[in-house]
């Protein structure tokens, strides 16, 4: 039944049954569009169309219960999320939220009703893709396309494995796992620069760094440094691969 319509948020109501507006601080995060698919994956909007969650999807046999697991760029898991079902009919769906999962008195009902919007294009941002993989350093290439030993001069300071977390901070180690760097990063919208903002311990900034990207994907993560940033025919491609190494 989940999988034979499209569904637009259109009301809420709390634990009283009273109406609760869609822009109610606890509501607000629920409220899309969500096309759950006969493959058992889904994908979720906002009404202004902007992808907000993707992954996989289930329905407990009794009905009762729904289970969301939301997935990165990479097809990582960022959580896994259930919620309670109150009504499930082709004209309607319903779920139960509870914003203190201590309190179980208190509720808001998530309504949801057919819609014939169609499902836009679900698209990753720079960002999202960034932060979606953890990254070894693993080769560099010169402005003639030549590979560069990861020990040359110009490189040595880059190489390292690098973990881009989705609250906007970073760390880097090297491949020795020592500290090298951390702070706060982020990525143009366009994907053309990333901006490292290094900080100390007290949370002091040591300096700021922003680097071109040439290749940022799931699987490879490169950007450009110049040496000599008054000469720009002269650089070295840092290139960077994903790793599972756990994050020291």
């Amino acid at each position: 039944i989940l999988a034979s319509v499209s569904w637009q948020t259109t009301g809420a109501r709390n634990e009283k049954g009273e109406n609760v507006e869609l822009t109610n601080e606890n509501v607000i995060p629920t409220v899309g569009y969500a096309y759950f698919k006969s493959n058992g994956t889904f994908t979720i909007f906002s009404l202004d169309d902007a992808p907000r969650i993707q992954g996989d999807w289930s329905v407990t046999a009794d009905g009762k219960t729904r289970t969301k697991k939301a997935k990165n760029a990479a097809g990582g898991t960022l959580f896994t999320r259930d919620v309670e079902i109150i009504v499930l009919t082709r004209q309607e769906f319903t779920y139960r939220i509870y914003p203190n999962e201590n309190d179980r008195s208190v509720y808001l009902d998530i309504i949801h009703t057919p819609t014939t919007h169609v499902e836009p294009t679900f698209t990753f941002t720079p960002s999202q893709i960034l932060a979606s993989v953890s990254w070894e350093t693993t080769s560099a290439k010169n402005n003639q396309g030549a590979t560069v030993p990861l020990t040359n001069p110009n490189v040595i300071n880059f190489v390292g494995y690098a973990y881009f977390k989705t609250n906007g901070s970073f760390i880097m180690v090297n491949l020795d796992d020592s500290p090298k760097l951390q702070g706060t990063w982020s990525v143009s919208a366009d994907g053309k620069t990333r901006t490292l903002v290094a900080l100390n311990d007290d949370n002091e900034v040591l300096f700021t760094r922003v680097v071109d990207i040439t290749v940022l994907t799931t699987t490879e993560f490169t950007y450009r440094i110049y040496p000599n940033n008054n000469d720009r025919t002269v650089y070295f491609d840092i290139v960077h691969t994903p790793t599972d190494h756990v994050e020291p």
